[in-house]
C-alpha cells in the first residue's frame, strides 16, 4: 500500500482563523483545507488551526471544514449510484461485516456562513473486512471487475448522502478508514475536488475486530497514532459512532470553501 501524503498545510494563528472565517456570532473551530481544482490538479492548500490555539472558543460552527487527505492508490471511478454499497453487482454477492450506516453533510463555506451545497457527488470507498480492496490488483490479491464496496451518491438539498456499508477491515501498514471524494462544479463553472479519509476510535475498533469474519486475520498491526496518513490531521477525521441495532452509525460533517 502506497503511502503518498501531498497534503500542504501551515498552523494559522487565531486571529488569522478568525478573521478568514468569521460568522456573525459563530466561533471557528477546527479549520482545514481549500478544495482541489480537478483530479488532474494538485491540491492549492491546506490549513488547519490547532484545537489548542482556540480552546476558549465555546461555540461551533454549523459545519467543518478539516484537512484534504491522500487519494491512495485504489480509488476507481465506477460510476456506481447506490445508496447501499455491500452488494457486487458482477455477481449479487454480499460482504459480510458489521453494520455501518454513514451519513454525509456537505455545506460550502463562504462570508455569509454554511449553506448546504446541493448537487455534489459523494464517492466512498473502502475494504472489506478481511482488508482487500475491489477492482484492483495488489501483490497479494487481484479483484478486477469486482465492484463491491465503492458507491456514490448526490447530495440533496439538505446536502446530505446516505450509505449502508461494513465496517472496514484491516491491511499491513495502515489503520483503519475509508476513503471519501467530493466533487461539484462552482457557480463560475470551475469543478472542484476534495478527498480525504475517515478514521475510527482504536477501542472500537478492536472489538469489532474480535468478531467474525474480521477475526479470521488475526490481530491488526497498525493503530490510529502509528499511521503517518492519520498523523496529518486524522484527529479532525474521527467519526463519532452510535450503536445502531448490531451495528453502527455516524454523521461526519464536510465543509467546502469554494470561492
Amino acid at each position: 500500500m502506497k503511502n503518498n501524503n501531498h497534503q500542504l498545510g501551515r498552523i494559522l494563528s487565531r486571529r488569522e482563523a478568525l478573521g478568514f472565517f468569521r460568522v456573525a456570532g459563530t466561533a471557528i473551530f477546527l479549520v482545514g483545507c481549500t478544495p482541489r481544482k480537478s483530479s488532474s490538479a494538485q491540491a492549492q492548500s491546506s490549513v488547519a488551526v490547532a484545537a489548542s490555539s482556540i480552546g476558549n472558543l465555546a461555540t461551533l460552527p454549523a459545519c467543518i471544514v478539516r484537512p484534504e487527505q491522500t487519494e491512495g492508490p485504489y480509488f476507481v471511478d465506477e460510476k456506481l449510484n447506490r445508496s447501499d454499497i455491500r452488494s457486487d453487482p458482477s455477481d449479487g454477492s454480499v460482504k459480510d461485516g458489521v453494520p455501518l450506516k454513514l451519513t454525509l453533510r456537505v455545506s460550502e463555506i463562504s462570508g455569509s456562513g454554511c449553506t448546504p451545497l446541493a448537487g455534489a457527488i459523494v464517492d466512498i470507498w473502502h475494504c472489506d473486512a478481511l482488508g482487500v480492496y475491489s477492482d484492483v490488483t495488489d501483490r497479494s490479491f487481484n479483484t478486477v471487475g469486482k465492484k463491491f464496496l465503492r458507491g456514490y451518491q448526490v447530495t440533496d438539498a439538505n446536502g446530505i448522502v446516505e450509505f449502508t456499508t461494513i465496517y472496514p477491515g484491516w491491511y499491513p501498514g495502515r489503520t483503519v478508514h475509508i476513503h471519501f471524494k467530493v466533487r461539484t462544479d462552482a457557480t463560475s463553472g470551475q469543478r472542484y475536488e476534495f478527498t480525504s479519509q475517515l478514521y475510527f476510535d482504536d477501542s472500537i475498533s478492536d472489538r469489532v475486530y474480535t468478531q467474525a469474519p474480521y477475526a479470521s486475520k488475526g490481530q491488526r498491526t497498525q493503530k490510529n497514532v502509528e499511521d503517518g496518513i492519520f498523523q496529518d490531521g486524522g484527529d479532525q477525521l474521527l467519526l463519532k459512532l452510535t450503536k445502531n441495532g448490531q451495528g453502527y452509525a455516524a454523521t461526519f460533517d464536510v465543509g467546502l470553501q469554494m470561492a
